[in-house]
């Protein structure tokens, strides 16, 4: 496991896939590393360390965390 205390793309893009893994999300459109700073990465790693630690997410919590996606990327 790499040292998640440090915000680069490599744990961003850990971070992402082990949420990603998770959530058996199956539209990971909204989980591209690239559409995501590392200015964001203190509170993906919060999300992450969420969703690791907890064993089943109820209908509203799934909404609730891919919201909270949606509000971190990138704005165009």
């Amino acid at each position: 496991m790499p040292d998640l205390t440090k915000a680069t793309e490599d744990n961003l893009r850990y971070v992402l896939e082990g949420i990603k893994t998770r959530l058996n999300m199956v539209n990971t459109a909204v989980m591209k590393p690239e559409d995501y700073d590392l200015a964001s990465y203190d509170d993906l790693l919060y999300l992450y360390n969420m969703v690791q630690k907890k064993k089943t997410f109820s209908i509203n919590e799934m909404t609730a965390i891919v919201e909270e996606l949606g509000s971190l990327r990138k704005q165009s």
